[in-house]
């Protein structure tokens, strides 16, 4: 054997060690029985052959264990053999064959096929000589013992064979084992690394509950808002709404809820407070089971308060243009009512006024918005059992003409009666503003079509053009604020962007919504469902 590593060199001097003790204590028992029974021949023969295998035995023990030599692997057999083979000459009817057992298990296991060779001819060799020589008588133990010492040396050598496969397979796993960790360790290190460099929290929550990663940004983000406990001070999108303990974003998500952008303040009104958008979603299951919740945290505190700046700006600046407007509106209608105004200046006053009404319209829109935001108080609702059919009526009344003057036919003929608890008011602006749209974007000549209709416990609003309809690329953003197409962008009509969203707002208010379907070149139908029983809708809700 050659070059044997570390742990294959501390191998052998165990194997070797344990098949030397135990050959040494048979070595023993079969001296203290040929001596009882007075089976030995020659006493002096006899003794050196067991002298032989306890100082090889010696030998062995005190040898380092790291640094086995290796003439001793092969030495220490070798003398075993011949020592058991002087024992069975001193005594021939002892059976002293039968210790050929453990150099011949020893020897398969350390030297493999050669070894098994090796001892089985140099023990048959000794037998026969013995056999002739005839200190052994011949007997069925002249032929079996070769053949059974052989049997156990190639038992032996497969045994130890599969052994060593085993190990070396095991060595593989190992070694693979330990470079997975290691990339492990290097991804999680990797990871570690990337969360804590983000701005925003990261946190997962295990499916029990219970929190087992999270970023630097977490605990900065979290530092006093008592993410690990009962948060106090926590409100609401609207930052006036109170939450308890169990509606903050982090219950909830310990509760095992998945959500998505929910907005929540820190801090008391007035304070220096924080606000954190916050992310819940549930990672994938393993095997059936839940592997838990991912939680990230972003700070919008400054976003946030200047979209509040920006409302604030936009309401009042609008609420201020509004008085003057009104004003300048009431005297050019007062201006309008002289007969003896000549053509051209009534031509005149008539575009001032047409515009200036237009533009109180758009402060309107964006007064209602401002309204409307979520940061706002809401629509304050006032609803009462209303006829819906007739808010549609006078809305289709109110836009006949302007239709007229546009070569459009307004057929109001599917309008049923349908009762509903509403805010007249403010279904008769979504009305007005979907009829407005039909007549304002349709082509000359075309239909807009209105219906009034119950299915179930809703009340279904109608409202069908056969106007150009909306491209696909566009259908998705057409409820945005301020959004308005290409098309009409480029063209002479004029608005705001703000009409469908508001009336979207005001529909869901109603505990409601509105839908569209169009497609380019066949027109559009938007339909308003609101609900027909009274407690169906918050009456005092923020979009």
């Amino acid at each position: 054997m050659s070059g044997p590593s570390p742990s294959e060199r501390l191998g052998l001097h165990r194997s070797l060690l344990t098949s030397q003790l135990l050959q040494a204590a048979a070595t023993v028992l079969a001296a203290v029985a040929t001596l009882v029974l007075g089976q030995i021949e020659d006493v002096t023969l006899f003794v050196a052959g067991a002298g032989m295998i306890f100082v090889c035995a010696g030998i062995v023990v005190l040898s380092p264990r790291d640094d086995l030599p290796s003439w001793l692997i092969l030495v220490a057999p070798v003398v075993d053999v011949a020592a058991i083979g002087l024992m069975r000459q001193s005594a021939p009817v002892a059976g002293i064959g039968l210790l050929w057992a453990f150099p011949a298990i020893w020897i398969g296991s350390a030297f493999g096929v050669r070894g098994v060779v090796g001892v089985t001819a140099t023990v048959s060799a000794i037998i026969a000589y013995q056999t002739f020589d005839g200190s052994q008588r011949v007997a069925a133990s002249t032929f079996v013992l070769p053949f059974t010492l052989a049997a156990l040396a190639t038992m032996s050598h497969f045994a130890a064979k599969r052994t060593r496969a085993q190990r070396a397979l095991l060595e593989k796993q190992s070694a693979e084992l330990r470079r997975s960790l290691e990339r492990s360790r290097r991804q999680e290190d990797l990871v570690t690394e990337v969360l804590d460099a983000v701005d925003f929290g990261v946190i997962r929550i295990t499916a029990e509950g219970e929190y087992s990663v999270s970023n630097e940004a977490h605990a900065r983000l979290q530092a006093g808002a008592g993410s690990l406990g009962p948060a106090p001070a926590v409100y609401a999108a609207d930052g006036i709404t109170p939450l308890v303990a169990s509606e903050t974003p982090f219950a909830r998500a310990r509760a095992g809820e998945a959500f998505e952008g929910e907005l929540v303040w820190f801090g008391m009104p007035g304070d220096d407070r924080r606000a954190l958008n916050v992310t819940a979603r549930h990672l994938p299951a393993r095997d059936g089971v839940g592997a838990g919740t991912v939680v990230v945290s972003r700070d919008v505190t400054a976003e946030e308060l200047a979209l509040r700046a920006r409302e604030d700006l936009v309401a009042s600046v609008s609420h201020e243009l509004r008085t003057p407007l009104t004003s300048i509106i009431g005297y050019l209608e007062l201006a309008l009512d002289d007969d003896a105004l000549a053509g051209a200046t009534r031509e005149q006053l008539e575009i001032a006024e047409r515009n200036a009404t237009r533009l109180r319209e758009l402060v309107a829109d964006i007064l209602a918005m401002s309204a409307a935001s979520r940061h706002g108080v809401g629509f304050a609702l006032e609803p009462a059992a209303t006829d819906v059919a007739d808010i549609v009526a006078s809305a289709v009344t109110s836009v006949a003409p302007r239709a007229a003057a546009h070569g459009i036919r307004v057929d109001a003929s599917g309008v049923r009666s349908c009762p509903a608890v509403v805010d007249a008011h403010r279904l008769r602006q979504v009305v007005d503003n979907l009829l407005s749209n039909a007549v304002k974007y349709n082509t000359s000549g075309g239909v807009v079509l209105v219906s009034v209709a119950r299915e179930a416990d809703a009340v279904l609003i109608t409202v069908a053009d056969d106007g150009p309809g909306i491209s696909p690329s566009e259908q998705g953003r057409i409820f945005e604020r301020f959004f308005r197409a290409d098309t009409v962008r480029n063209s002479s009509v004029h608005g705001s962007g703000l009409g469908l969203a508001i009336s979207r707002d005001i529909a869901r208010a109603h505990g409601g919504d509105i839908t569209m379907t169009t497609e380019p070149g066949a027109g559009s139908v938007f339909t308003v469902h609101l609900p027909q029983k009274e407690g169906a809708a918050s009456w005092s809700s923020t979009s």
